[in-house]
């Protein structure tokens, strides 16, 4: 039997960009198609990012981007596949990518909030942050205020 997707649209005014909710039992490739499908409608608005490794350029999707962070007064890309190089600095790359999927987290770092797979907010007000991959990393003390809020919308 064939999957089948049903298709709902409610206009609401208070949404000024459309917003899509999917709701399923699970992730699976199905819905893993959906996503990239209006991923790459929507990436239109948003540039593909140089990124350097071993001297090669290569144009990296926002949508994999896991994060973004400064090492060693270098910008650095991080995917699933592995690190790029990036020749901006991060206020000027922070410009370029979608400010509904990515968020700063400290001064060096930006992250993709879709790649996240929990956050730790513990008693002394501090955030860890796992992504996907395995991956951690803590949010600074002056962010933990706008990722809350974030986290709360």
């Amino acid at each position: 039997m064939k999957s089948m997707v049903d298709i709902e649209v409610a206009i609401d005014e208070k949404y000024t960009d459309p917003k899509v909710t999917i709701l399923t039992r699970e992730k699976s490739g199905l819905v893993e198609s959906i996503i990239n499908a209006i991923e790459n409608v929507s990436e239109n608005e948003f540039p593909l990012i140089p990124a350097y490794t071993e001297g090669e350029m290569e144009f990296v999707s926002q949508r994999d981007i896991v994060r973004v962070y400064i090492q060693d007064r270098k910008c650095i890309l991080q995917t699933d596949e592995g690190l790029f190089t990036v020749r901006k600095n991060l206020s000027r790359l922070e410009e370029d990518l979608n400010p509904s999927r990515f968020v700063r987290i400290s001064q060096s770092e930006i992250i993709n909030i879709y790649k996240v797979k929990r956050f730790d907010i513990n008693i002394a007000g501090t955030i860890g942050v796992e992504f996907e991959n395995g991956t951690k990393t803590w949010a600074s003390r002056s962010c933990v205020k706008t990722l809350k809020a974030l986290l709360k919308g």
